[in-house]
């Protein structure tokens, strides 16, 4: 037998278990296995039934990513899973923790599936580009109809196993797997169950092929948000195959369009994606073994936008959280906030109806920061002035609990400074979450120059348990994100010293693939905030300045960079904005001129990734990637383009090298010389992704 999976005979039923620690992922051994044990099972005759479950804590996870990119291995899957659907004695697959990708497209080949009640299961493959290239789109559709097949598809999101009992993907749920798997099959046994080959049940998609709406607007509401991406649409004529042709037919379009996204660079964009998230959870500089330190209670300092989608970001993990403001009145609004958001959610059903109550009930609204007395870990989320920042952490001295972990929420100020406000600098970090923060994914973990590496770990789990995406950074001005973005920032003022308007460089910036160009971005955030900050930091902006030394905070005061009317978000140009740009043109002495679109696109692209040259140079970022992360979680950079690393690495950084100098001297801005780092590379040939692959070889 297979090292990896075993077969066991218990009388008349044959249990095949996967036992391929972690996540039992469809490597070549285990494809390999699994057809070997299913063919011995059928080739025994006292054998009736076949049980394939797994060991350990799930059930196929799908595919083996440590074969993406590498030359096939026999047997490939298609062809074990027509070993198993063909067999003559019933398989029953029995399922824990998750079923996905090739691990479901595996139980759809099973005649039989059942299930534990906290699996999951689901077919993924869009979120790295791909389609289920095993069947996956042919037989879903005729296990549950094709409306959940595309939207388990075309979305990606698993189902729970009570929507998959309730919808026929599974028989039953069960116990204990195996225990389960295997009473199930006797009782197939007993009643003399057919075999149910998905293949050969067409019944579901009856309704589909009368009333062709029932596919065409279950795929319109899973692709409104796709813009830009080729796999969702992919998948979605995919499935439409199921209900148009004869299975055979089905699985050879699913291939075609397998094989033709497996070679996009989409998909290569958004598995590079996919590999820098985990990477990005590895801490270089950390001794091996360094554990976290326990964190059972949370306190928050704060209860305005940050500090209350923090605390829902706890809730939503269902972990209890203190929050803590300074007035009654402050905290009563915060709290009414929260409780607006959970109740569109649930009414919009996003969450169950009962979760809003569940939610709120973990959130304890109190007034003093002697509260945080009981906190494993504090995280502050107050106003984003350096004074206020440390007197806060002064008091923490004397009220936070010793070895609490505290933490700033700060976007741009120096974390050693702020750590110098304490006795207990070792304690301190910085984790930047972005707003809304209940929603958005990328936690920036800043290490300040003490601190201590249990404090570290324990950051970086503790966002990982509250489902964001961690990467830590280095302390400087913005950290990685905010750095990058102050040079996108400081083109796009140019651009409109140079003759651009607003809505032009929002509308390159957005055919990019950006959700937002930068100015409806500032006028979503609030340009007070901005403008706050630079004061506080002896910064000007001159057009930015004058919008909110008129008054024009953005969508909140209905003008901006915009005009928003009758509080529509929906920007509309301005005139008079126009007019104050050309104002301010003529006391320069200037003159418009006609900006090209291709010109606008390389100076809010290029010197971004110019910086995050330097950020390398200086170690603020351990690798590439991470940068990348940053942007794809935290600004909305397109995930068919990999975060601006990787795509300064499919432009070629020799041209962007000789760009930037272009643009340096036609500006008469130094700042955009090429970095050291951007030159040697360039002039080497070489590429960002070739840092990475030194670091480990180092």
């Amino acid at each position: 037998m297979s090292e990896v999976v075993r077969l066991e005979r218990h009388d008349v039923v044959a249990v095949v278990t996967i036992n391929s620690p972690p996540v039992n992922a469809l490597s070549a051994a285990v494809r390999g296995g699994i057809l070997e044990c299913v063919k011995d099972a059928v080739a025994v005759s006292g054998v009736k039934a076949i049980v394939l479950t797994c060991a350990g804590r799930t059930f196929i996870a799908g595919a083996d990513i440590t074969e993406f990119g590498k030359p096939p291995k026999p047997p490939g899957l298609s062809e074990v899973l027509l070993e198993m659907e063909n067999s003559p004695k019933p398989i029953v697959a029995a399922i824990h923790g998750t079923a996905l990708g090739g691990g479901l497209e595996v139980a759809l080949a099973c005649h039989f599936r059942v299930a534990t009640r906290d699996a999951k299961l689901g077919l993924p493959e869009v979120k790295l580009g791909l389609l289920p290239g095993a069947g996956g789109t042919q037989r879903l559709p005729r296990a549950v109809g094709p409306e959940l097949a595309v939207r388990m598809i075309v979305g990606g999101d698993p189902i729970s196993a009570a929507d998959a009992l309730k919808n026929g993907l599974i028989e039953e749920i069960v116990e204990g797997p195996a225990a389960g798997g295997e009473a199930f099959a006797r009782k197939v046994l007993a009643e003399k169950r057919p075999l149910r080959k998905l293949r050969d049940d067409d019944s579901k998609l009856a309704a589909a092929k009368a009333d062709r709406s029932i596919f065409t607007n279950a795929v319109a509401a899973m692709t409104r948000r796709a813009r830009g991406l080729e796999a969702p649409f992919a998948a979605a004529a995919a499935v439409g195959a199921a209900i148009d042709l004869p299975f055979d037919d089905g699985l050879k379009k699913e291939r075609e369009g397998f094989l033709k996204l497996v070679a996009s660079d989409q998909s290569k964009a958004q598995r590079y994606a996919f590999f820098s998230e985990r990477e990005a959870a590895k801490i270089s500089g950390v001794p091996d073994g360094t554990k976290p330190r326990k964190v059972e209670r949370v306190a928050i300092i704060g209860a305005g936008t940050m500090g209350g989608g923090i605390a829902m970001s706890f809730a939503n993990a269902g972990i209890p959280v203190t929050l803590i403001e300074t007035g009654e009145e402050q905290l009563k609004r915060g709290m009414g906030v929260m409780q607006r958001n959970y109740d569109a959610s649930a009414a919009r059903g996003g969450i169950p109806a009962d979760a809003p109550a569940k939610r709120m009930g973990l959130i304890n609204g109190v007034v003093g920061l002697e509260n945080v007395k009981e906190a494993d870990l504090v995280i502050e989320a107050v106003f984003e002035t350096m004074a206020v920042k440390k007197e806060v952490f002064t008091a923490l001295d004397k009220f936070a609990k010793p070895g609490a972990v505290l933490a700033s929420n700060t976007s741009y100020l120096n974390i050693d400074e702020i750590a110098e406000a304490t006795l207990r600098p070792q304690d301190v970090l910085g984790m930047h979450f972005f707003s809304p923060a209940n929603v958005m994914k990328l936690c920036e973990i800043v290490r300040a120059d003490k601190t201590a590496p249990d404090v570290l770990t324990t950051a970086v789990s503790v966002a990982r348990k509250i489902a964001k995406v961690p990467a830590v950074v280095g302390v400087c001005d913005g950290f990685v994100g905010n750095r990058m973005l102050a040079q996108r920032g400081k083109q796009a003022e140019k651009l409109l010293f140079e003759g651009a308007l607003p809505q032009q460089v929002d509308a390159v910036v957005t055919r990019f693939g950006m959700p937002m160009g930068p100015f409806a971005m500032g006028d979503l955030a609030g340009l007070d905030i901005g403008w706050r900050s630079r004061k506080d930091r002896g910064i000007k902006s001159e057009i930015a300045d004058a919008l909110c030394e008129a008054g024009r905070f953005g969508q909140k005061t209905g003008k901006g960079y915009y005009r928003y009317e009758g509080g529509s978000r929906s920007p509309l140009p301005d005139p008079e904005v126009e007019k104050l740009i050309d104002e301010m043109l003529q006391r320069l002495g200037r003159n418009r001129r006609a900006v090209s679109d291709e010109e606008i696109l390389e100076r809010m692209i290029y010197p971004m990734i110019n910086e995050g040259a330097r950020i390398l140079e200086e170690k603020i970022a351990a690798r590439p990637s991470d940068i990348d992360v940053i942007w794809l979680y935290g600004y909305g950079w397109p995930i068919y383009r990999g975060g601006p690393m990787y795509h300064a690495d499919i432009i070629g950084l020799k041209h962007i090298a000789e760009r930037l100098s272009f643009y340096a001297r036609e500006t008469n801005d130094p700042s955009l010389e090429p970095a050291s780092l951007l030159k040697r590379l360039a002039a080497e040939g070489k590429t960002f992704a070739s840092l990475a692959q030194t670091a480990k070889a180092a």
